[in-house]
């Protein structure tokens, strides 16, 4: 058989097969709705999945008021995530920075900077934001902010041992004033949340 021949024949095996599992979903999506699992409102079949998911939504924006919601079910994964795999093994992801930002994004509404981006986490409104976050493996409460970075707020976060987050929003005026670059920040020395 020719490599040609054998690629038109691997080509054509793959169609089938994505051909196959749309027709899947198809059936999946006309069979999954029915009195088994939904009600019928207004002349259509409502999936409890549906309904739990907007009870969901209204809890989160109880919670979160200033979020985007889309956001929330990522950071309750990823905080999730880490508690299983610190559990399961007794180590850590390396993923507290990142729930600390998204902490942020969903409480305060920071607009976060795309990965690795010079200066500052984040913007609210008009302010730049420096997200400073307290792993739950620190033996201690504390972090050191770089003062040479261009931020007009900080935002604390702490996540505890017991994997619960926490967050203090700071205005840069209202930190210490200190000698040189650095400021190492006291969770417990930091006004309420």
């Amino acid at each position: 058989m020719t490599s040609k021949r054998a690629f038109a024949l691997h080509v054509a095996a793959d169609m089938q097969r994505k051909r196959e599992n749309l027709y899947t979903l198809a059936g999946l999506r006309m069979q999954q709705l029915g009195p088994d699992n939904a009600i019928w409102d207004d002349g259509e079949w409502i999936s409890w999945d549906e309904i739990n998911e907007q009870i969901q939504y209204k809890e989160w924006r109880a919670k979160y008021p200033n979020a985007d919601l889309s956001l929330v079910s990522i950071f309750e994964d990823l905080i999730c995530t880490a508690e299983q795999y610190h559990m399961h093994t007794g180590k850590h992801l390396q993923v507290y920075g990142d729930i600390g930002e998204l902490y942020g994004a969903i409480t305060h509404g920071i607009k976060l900077h795309r990965n690795y981006a010079q200066g500052s986490d984040g913007r609210l409104g008009n302010d730049l934001v420096e997200v400073k976050t307290i792993t739950p493996f620190k033996s201690n409460d504390r972090v050191t902010l770089n003062l040479k970075r261009n931020f007009s707020m900080v935002f604390l976060v702490k996540i505890t041992s017991d994997f619960e987050v926490r967050g203090k929003l700071i205005p840069r005026k209202s930190l210490p004033r200190v000698k040189g670059d650095k400021l190492v920040l006291e969770w417990a020395d930091i006004g309420t949340e």
